[in-house]
Parts: C-alpha cells; sequence; structure tokens
C-alpha cells in the first residue's frame, strides 16, 4: 500500500492562499499502481524536476504554524487529460487532525506526511510541554527533510494545537497542572477545547488519528505496577481515544475514518512492556470495536486501529529494549526486515481513503507478519530446520 507517484510526473508552483488561520493546499493524489521504479523510497526526490522554488519564509505564532511560500503541487498527465490508472488514494478536499506529533520521527509523523501526500490538509495536537519545541524546531527547518513528499514538495501544517488528552475539559486539570510553568502560555488544551477551537476555526474534519500513549510505570512488571500507574496508563493510552472521539466526531463529515495505533502485547506477552500498557492496549483494541458499532450507525464513520510493529522512535526508547525487539522482529518475522514508519502511514492513508469503505471495527497488523508467529525461529530447538533465512 506505498503511496507512489504516478508514472508521468510534472511539478508547477503554486501559491497558498491563507486565510486568517487557514490554509488552503491541494496536493497531488497519491497513485496505487503505474509504474513503482519512478520513486525510489529512499530517494524521494529523484524522480520529481521542480521548475522553480522561492526562498521558504515562515510567519509564526504560539499556537500555530503557517507558511508563506511558493509550494509545488503535484500534477499527473493521467489526472489532467488521462483516466487515472491504478487505484487512487486521493484524499484532497479532507481535512485531518492528528493527535499526538511532537516530533518527526514517531508514527504520528509518518501518518501525517502519507495523508498530506494523499492530498488532505493537515492539522496537529502536540503535548503542551513540547508544543513549544516541537514548533520551534518547524519554524528554523529542522524537520524540512522529514517533511519532503513523494512528489518532491514539503508537507504543509496548517496549524498546531497545544493538547492534553488525559484532560477533557479544564474542569478536570488540576491546580498543580494549571500552575505547571511548562503549561504557561498555552491555554484552551484540553479535548473539548481542542475540538472546539478546530470547529471555529475550520468548521469540521473527515480524518481523526489518535498517535498518543503514556504509561508512568511502563518499565516495571504488572505485579510490581501501582493503582496510580495503571489507571494513569488505560487514562493516556486507551481512554484518551474514547474522548477525542466523543468531542470531534460532532464535526466529522459522514464516511469520515478515526485511526488509532495499538501494539501486540495487547494479545501476546510481551515481558518488559510493563505498568498497564497491555491492559491500556487490550482496552484500546476492544474500544476500536464498540467505536466502530456506535461511530458508524450514527455518525457513518469507520473506526480502526493499527497493530504497528516495533520503531526506533523516542517514545519508543523509553521503554528500554526496542533495539532488541526490533532485532527479535527481523529475525522472527515472515518478512525479514526492519518495519519503516512509512509503511503504517501509508495503512493509514489506506483505511482513511475510500478504498477501505467497508473496513472499521478492524485491528489491521502492520508488522511484517511477526504477529501471526506462534514461535520464535531463531529458538535452537529449530537448528536443524531447513528454515529460509535472509542472511542481510
Amino acid at each position: 500500500m506505498a503511496t507512489t507517484a504516478a508514472s508521468s510526473l510534472q511539478i508547477a508552483t503554486a501559491r497558498p492562499c491563507i486565510s486568517s488561520s487557514r490554509r488552503l493546499f491541494k496536493a497531488g493524489a497519491a497513485i496505487l499502481g503505474g509504474n513503482s521504479k519512478a520513486v525510489s523510497r529512499n530517494k524521494l526526490t529523484s524522480a520529481c524536476h521542480i521548475s522553480s522554488v522561492q526562498p521558504f519564509q515562515r510567519s509564526f505564532t504560539s499556537s500555530s504554524i503557517k507558511f508563506d511560500k511558493v509550494v509545488t503541487k503535484a500534477m499527473s498527465e493521467a489526472t489532467e487529460n488521462k483516466p487515472i490508472s491504478g487505484l487512487p488514494i486521493d484524499l484532497r478536499g479532507k481535512r485531518a487532525f492528528i493527535a499526538g506529533v511532537a516530533d518527526d520521527n514517531g508514527y504520528g509523523w509518518a501518518i501525517a506526511k502519507s495523508l498530506a501526500a494523499a492530498g488532505a490538509e493537515i492539522l496537529l495536537g502536540t503535548w503542551v510541554p513540547a508544543l513549544n519545541i516541537f514548533e520551534s524546531s518547524l519554524r528554523r527547518g529542522k524537520f524540512d527533510e522529514s517533511r519532503v513528499l513523494p512528489d518532491g514538495s514539503l508537507m504543509e501544517i496548517t496549524k498546531v494545537y497545544p493538547l492534553d488528552a488525559v484532560f477533557d475539559n479544564l474542569e478536570d486539570v488540576p491546580e498543580d497542572i494549571k500552575a505547571n510553568k511548562r503549561y504557561a502560555g498555552s491555554s484552551n488544551w484540553t479535548v473539548q477545547e481542542v475540538a472546539e477551537s478546530v470547529k471555529n476555526d475550520f468548521g469540521s474534519i473527515d480524518i481523526l488519528v489518535h498517535s498518543l500513549a503514556n504509561g508512568p510505570e511502563v518499565t516495571k512488571p504488572l505485579l510490581e505496577t501501582s493503582r496510580n500507574g495503571y489507571l494513569a496508563a488505560i487514562s493516556a493510552s486507551s481512554y484518551s481515544y474514547v474522548s477525542l472521539l466523543k468531542h470531534f466526531i460532532p464535526i466529522m463529515n459522514p464516511g469520515g475514518s478515526s485511526i488509532s495505533l495499538t501494539y501486540i502485547a495487547s494479545e501476546r506477552i510481551i515481558p518488559g512492556y510493563g505498568g498497564g500498557m497491555s491492559s491500556a492496549k487490550a482496552a484500546l483494541e476492544s474500544d476500536t470495536r464498540v467505536l466502530a458499532f456506535e461511530a458508524g450507525r450514527k455518525h457513518k464513520v469507520r473506526v480502526n486501529t493499527i497493530s504497528a510493529g516495533p520503531l526506533r522512535s523516542r517514545a519508543a526508547k523509553a521503554i528500554g529494549f526496542i533495539d532488541m525487539m526490533i532485532d527479535y522482529s527481523i529475525v522472527n518475522a515472515p518478512l525479514q526486515k526492519e518495519l519503516s514508519a512509512d509503511e503504517v502511514g501509508n495503512t493509514a492513508a489506506f483505511l482513511a481513503s475510500p478504498l477501505a469503505s467497508a473496513i472499521t471495527g478492524a485491528v489491521i497488523y502492520v508488522d511484517n507478519g511477526l504477529n501471526a508467529m506462534g514461535v520464535g525461529v531463531d529458538s535452537p530447538i529449530f537448528k536443524d530446520l531447513d528454515i529460509p533465512t535472509d542472511k542481510h
């Protein structure tokens, strides 16, 4: 499901139209099919020829990121003059809110990129204490290399909202958090307030992504986890999704899609993934099924979750053994390769598109097939079996 550029890709320049806090941006549709060799995954700009790009200038406010620049806009000859070949993931005219993006190397960022590559407008929700660093990195161009899309243009972020998904409304926020200097200068960051802000700024959204989790005692075995630690993991990692959907679904257009991220620890024992986090992921998957029914019947919105394999993200490093899990996956999964964040992002783009119009309430595994394995084939028990192995 990797997005690829159309075989006859042309690049033209287009200026974004900025009205108050809104920026109207139309990206080219990502195409599944066509000549997959036209664009290399590792060299995203190798097949692109940019006619002109003016210097990149930014105007910046504390609660939004807006860009004033000439943006490259991908257009294929097929789009303009011919029927589109292959199956298009076309999210032009759609607006996505991705909660939980605080850097450029996690699954949330990858999902934002894939949605942008398919033409969606991108809104982000960033944890309040991380907001200043994230916005500063965007402003200084630290993420520019990571923002490159398959057509050679840069992912545009219309607005970044401060968000702490642990709190539904201002009445839920304890005084010590309100007085915390890490929250100073930010306002309207509870789930209800952010949903209201998005409604006031844009009216509606089509795609909601939950890409956040936290377990303060994740390194502790379950038998050593405190009640507060366990409930904190559930609150931040699973109920936060219920809250997000509850408050955003009134402004989601019919036919919309909501996506979260889960992990195989919800149904398999992963020693070291503790603190109630395995329970939180199990709850998230159960909630996905119930929410799919309720959101589908009442609002015609689809709800799915992606069970992603291990990734060397900053958040994953908090577990402490992510490198070992990646090595284990490469050795034991049916597909012997390291999982790319883009592969999860592209799956999310598919789930958000009309191509997945009949998929809801599902757990979609994107883990090189590791979930299908019943044993670890690297065990000495299997040393005499002729098991195919990729030596590279």
